[in-house]
């Protein structure tokens, strides 16, 4: 447990971050194989990963999809996508609480170019806003394997915003647990609050765990995994280039 007398540096949130990562990973290995038995079994079938999250949670789809070391049949969903694809206005991405509208995740999957292949991870530090909530229970509707990101802690203690009063971890598949503290941020500050936040870390750990035993997983299988190179390195973008054109049309790479 944290010290609430001890001081703040950068050392401090070291010692505590990577006892985290050490925590969280050792605790899941299970959930992670899980996980990945999910996604390779997808990929393997022609599927696509589909990841989403709001807010900072959105780092954890850029964490899977897209990315040098990660599948290339992965695609990232997010909120602007309502606008980018959506014909939704501009003025959407203004309200500061969209991501509390449970109608707003049928507009939103409305644009995924989703197939029936598809597995969906959904990252919520809280896991209880409208569109998380909806999302979900809108994915597993639809019969798609779905692992969720989130904090168990967290989660725990407050009430969810979805009409149904559940939260995300009671509707995926496979849960994985960012170990982050209510609130997040795992530093207290003397007059109270805290700094220090912990489920972007954790939560991209986790992730990276889970692709690099999907990807093993696809070669104890017999597959070549298609896996992105750096752009920035020689013959990056021919390589990633030919392994997309696979997926034409089921993949977006927008900002």
């Amino acid at each position: 447990m944290t010290d609430p007398t001890a001081r703040i540096t950068g050392r401090a949130y070291l010692d505590l971050v990577s006892e985290t990562i050490r925590s969280v990973g050792e605790g899941q290995v299970d959930a992670v194989s899980e996980a990945a038995r999910l996604i390779a079994d997808s990929i393997a079938a022609g599927g696509v990963l589909q990841a989403f999250g709001s807010g900072h949670s959105e780092a954890l789809a850029m964490e899977l999809a897209g990315r040098a070391g990660g599948l290339v049949p992965s695609n990232k969903i997010a909120l602007r996508d309502l606008v980018l694809v959506g014909g939704r206005p501009l003025s959407t991405l203004e309200d500061p609480f969209l991501e509390r509208n449970p109608d707003i995740a049928h507009q939103l999957y409305a644009t995924v170019p989703a197939e029936s292949d598809d597995v969906f991870a959904i990252a919520s530090n809280s896991g209880i806003n409208g569109v998380v909530v909806e999302l979900a229970l809108l994915v597993k509707d639809k019969g798609h394997p779905l692992i969720a990101f989130t904090s168990a802690e967290h989660s725990a203690k407050t009430p969810s915003r979805h009409p149904s009063g559940r939260r995300l971890a009671e509707i995926a598949d496979v849960v994985l647990d960012n170990g982050a503290p209510y609130g997040d941020a795992a530093m207290p500050l003397p007059g109270g609050g805290a700094v220090g936040a912990v489920s972007s870390v954790t939560s991209a750990v986790l992730a990276q765990m889970v692709v690099g035993e999907a990807v093993q997983r696809l070669v104890d299988a017999g597959h070549t995994p298609p896996v992105y190179l750096s752009a920035n390195i020689p013959g990056g973008d021919d390589h990633n280039l030919a392994l997309e054109a696979r997926y034409a049309g089921r993949i977006r790479r927008s900002a």
